[in-house]
This record gives C-alpha cells, structure tokens and sequence, in this order.
C-alpha cells in the first residue's frame, strides 16, 4: 500500500457531518455579548481531537477565546506538518438576507451554507478528517502533524500569536494554512499595515472658519499625497502576476473624533484609518518612513498643520518557493487527487499563515471555497471540493512526512 492510498480513506459523509456541526456552533467574537466568543466550538473541536485519541491542549489566550493543539505523533523521528485553521466567524450581518439560517448548516444542492462553512469551518473540518484517514489507513508516516486550531483570526490574530509564543511553531518543517482558495496552491500574500492618522484644528463657528484651524482640509492634503505615493509604488514594483496592486485605502474618515458632530462647527480633530496592503518589493519600514515624510511635508508650508501616524498593525508580505518540499508535496497530492495540474496562485489577504512565515515555518495556502464568498450572505462550500480538499490534505501529510 502506498502514500496514494490514504485519500480513499476519506470518508464524505464525515467531512459533511462535521463541518456542519462546527457552522451550527455561533463563533462570532463580541465583546459587547457575553458567551460571543469562539470557546464553544473550540471545546467541541478539543472534544473531537480527544476522542481521536491526539494528544490535545487547550490554551487560553484570553478569557473565553482558546487556542486548540491537537498532535498526530508517529512516535517515530522525522518532520513535523502543521494545519492551521481558525475557530472565530465573522458577523452574519442582517439574518433576514439570508436564504438559510446562517448558523444552520443546511445541505442544499451540494452545498453547505452558512456563516465560516467557507471561512473557513469547512477547512478545518476537512483538516480533522484528514488525519482521521491517515489514521484508517493505517498506513505508516515519520514525524508528527500538529492541528493548530487558533481564535481570531478575523480581528488581530492574537490567536496565532499566542501559539507562536507558547513556542509551538519551533520545529515544524511546514505548514499548510486552510483557508479557501478554491484548491489552488497559494504560496505568496499581501502583507498588511493599519495605520490611523490624526489632524488637529481648533474649533470655531462654521460662518467664522478663520478664527479656527479646520483638521479636514489638513486631512484632505494628507489623503490626496497617500493617493500620489500609492500611484508612485504602483509605477515602482508593478502589478504582482498573482497578488495584483499594491494599495493604500482610506477607510474611516471621523470628524470630530470626540463629541456630537455639528453642520456649523469646524471639529478640533479629524481621524483617518489607512488599509494598506503590499506586495514584495516593498519594504513597510520604508513605507512608513514615506508616510511620515508626506506629514513633515505639509507641515513645513502650514504653519497651523498638526498631525500624526500610528501603525498600529504589521504584516509582512509572504512568498515561499515553488520548490519548497511543504509545496511540492501538496502540488503532488493535487495531481495524484484530481488527475488535473495544480494552479498556483496568491491570497489576496493576510491570513493567520503571515506570523508563521515570520516565526520561520514555511507556509502554502490551500482550500476548498470560493475565494469571493468568504463574508458574504449565503455563505457556502460545495461539498464535493470540500472533500477533494480533505483527500489533498491526507495525501499531503503523508507525501510530507514520508519524503
């Protein structure tokens, strides 16, 4: 029996059943709600891994949002593959938009929907049952696979970067990140700076506006020169064959930033948040130095202007080689799954896999869902890629391990 074999052990019925019970468990973090964490599903996972007989911690990073390890241990020595595929959901929005209930997990035509069926519950289903064939199969591996099972992955990953601290991510040889990518072979991703900007004015009365200083047209000088500087880092570093532009988005504009806003009141502060996704090529530490210069700028020909930069979220942008053994052993799993050759592509986003990359551990990105329904109403994932992606994840542990 070799390698191949352990995808047959996939069993579809199980992959439907479980990424159904992990969408009818309601993960959305809220802290305004109390229970709106992702501990319960959490709990259920560990519950899971447990009766599998893995070695499972649970960890938590916050009150009520832990972090779940399950290890797969050959108890031979060799590599160590990582699945990483996180807990929390996004809001379901306004319910009354949805064809289904969003946290019913209802099969319908093949499909699965609701709210983290796609994002990315589904995966990290599809990861579980992976190692429930391997274990079928009985077929024999080196090395161990740790299931890392993070929370919030949506909001600012304190999650992953929890595990990373607990020392977890030392020693593993690669790790393939379960988000959807319509099983295509993502081995780059935008990086992500958050930044807020603020301007300072002096209140006045809207019919006198010279006996104030007004914060929005600072704001306005510094938006149109973030506008040029996007527009000079396209022309510089090009559109990336698979991540596409650069870009430096505006995405909150608040003015006051304190206080009742009024049509007759010139505000004392605006505020600005900035998305700012990049791509290689560009450097964020010379980014941000271009960013502060633009306030330097401005402020040496307005002797009124007053503003500042805060980063207050880095993440690099990733790319592993196509050669890279965590990536040929998927891409060998893909043909020897679906007989057809794998595409290779870029997330579009920063995923959980960004602080495993900087932490050292070689990273590929791959799923089943369409990339484009993450955070949409009606949610979906069609079970028949959903269990494809399940045989390329058993196949690769095996490929990986056994190399």
């Amino acid at each position: 029996m070799s390698a191949d074999d352990v995808a047959r052990y996939v069993d579809e019925a199980e992959v439907v059943s479980l990424t159904q019970a992990l969408v009818r468990i309601p993960s959305v973090y809220d802290p305004a709600r109390e229970g709106a964490n992702e501990q319960r599903v959490a709990a259920y996972v560990a519950d899971v891994l447990r009766q599998m007989g893995l070695s499972v911690q649970v960890e938590d990073v916050v009150s009520g949002r832990p972090n779940v390890i399950g290890v797969y241990d050959s108890g031979r020595p060799g590599r160590t593959l990582l699945f990483e595929g996180h807990t929390d959901v996004v809001t379901a929005g306004d319910v009354s938009r949805w064809s289904y209930d969003p946290f019913g997990g209802a099969l319908v035509d093949g499909r699965i929907y609701g709210r983290g069926a796609c994002d990315t519950k589904g995966n990290l289903a599809a990861a579980i049952c992976a190692v429930r064939a391997m274990q079928r199969s009985g077929l024999p591996f080196s090395g161990r696979v740790i299931l890392c099972i993070p929370c919030d992955e949506e909001g600012l990953m304190i999650g992953i970067k929890d595990f990373i601290r607990r020392g977890w991510a030392r020693g593993v040889d690669g790790a393939i990140i379960c988000e959807p990518e319509e099983n295509q072979i993502c081995i780059t991703q935008k990086g992500a700076m958050r930044a807020i900007v603020r301007t300072h004015g002096r209140m006045a009365h809207g019919a006198m506006p010279l006996t104030g200083v007004n914060p929005n047209t600072r704001m306005a000088r510094i938006l149109v020169a973030l506008e040029e500087l996007e527009h000079l880092e396209k022309a510089r570093v090009g559109e990336h064959p698979m991540l596409g532009w650069p870009s430096i988005t505006p995405t909150i504009l608040q003015a006051p930033v304190y206080g009742e806003a009024q049509i007759n009141v010139v505000p004392d502060q605006c505020l600005a948040t900035l998305d700012i996704r990049t791509v290689p090529g560009q450097d964020h530490a010379v980014l941000r130095r271009q960013m502060e210069d633009i306030l330097a700028c401005l402020g040496r020909s307005d002797p009124d202007f007053r503003a500042e930069l805060e980063v207050i979220e880095e993440r690099p942008w990733t790319e592993t080689d196509r050669h890279h053994p965590v990536v040929q052993a998927v891409a060998e799993s893909y043909r020897a799954v679906t007989g057809r050759e794998p595409v290779y592509n870029g997330v579009p986003g920063a995923t959980d896999g960004t602080f495993l990359h900087m932490a050292g551990v070689p990273i590929v990105t791959t799923g089943a869902g369409n990339r484009h329904i993450p955070h949409h109403v009606d949610e979906y994932v069609d079970v028949g890629e959903l269990v494809e992606t399940t045989r390329i994840y058993a196949q690769a542990a095996m490929v990986f391990l056994n190399a």
